[in-house]
């Protein structure tokens, strides 16, 4: 058990039956009244951010996780199989971890990150920015490289986003995986 007065950036506490992170933190003497402790946690699951106040020395559980970089190798049922760089250990990942979200951008060969705790995964982060092949989308107008107009494009792993009308099917683009948004072609 922990105590307010080892509150760091970054810490991991069990809140409320959840997993959150201690994203800033203020300790607060008013002159009248006891010292408390002003805080913004951040669901590590769900990554909604809240505000709560802890009276100065209160107790709390403290989780340690582990990240580790992990490769994804396939899809077998409903289960995701990734590979651990280190001890080259397969496991299996069931769909309560992987959101539709994530599920999208799941491309064989792609390192994610998995946070775990006590030996069991619990969080699965997708790298921020992925270089992914066009499918299928409408051709390209090659004079077209001015006006802000989209189209809509589908990409390997099947996730649709919004892209130039210059960009064709067959190219490789660099999409941001948490807004869904094209960045930029790829040469090569």
């Amino acid at each position: 058990m922990a105590s307010t007065a080892d509150f760091r950036n970054g810490m991991v506490i069990k809140y409320n039956h959840s997993l959150v992170t201690i994203v800033e933190f203020q300790h607060v003497k008013p002159g009248k009244g006891g010292a408390f402790v002003r805080t913004k946690l951040k669901d590590v699951i769900s990554g909604k951010v809240l505000d709560n106040t802890f009276r100065a020395g209160e107790k709390v559980e403290e989780i340690r996780l582990e990240a580790r970089q992990m490769q994804y190798l396939y899809q077998e049922g409903d289960g995701f199989v990734f590979m651990d760089h280190e001890t080259y250990e397969q496991i299996s990942m069931g769909a309560d971890l992987v959101s539709p979200d994530i599920a999208k951008y799941m491309k064989e060969g792609v390192d994610f990150k998995v946070l775990f705790t006590e030996g069991s995964p619990l969080v699965l982060e997708l790298p921020f920015f992925l270089e992914l092949e066009i499918v299928e989308t409408e051709p390209g107008d090659k004079g077209d490289r001015v006006s802000a107009a989209t189209k809509p494009a589908k990409l390997e792993t099947g996730a649709v986003v919004q892209v130039p009308l210059f960009v064709s099917q067959g190219e490789v683009v660099k999409v941001d995986t948490r807004t869904d948004e094209y960045i930029e072609r790829v040469k090569g």
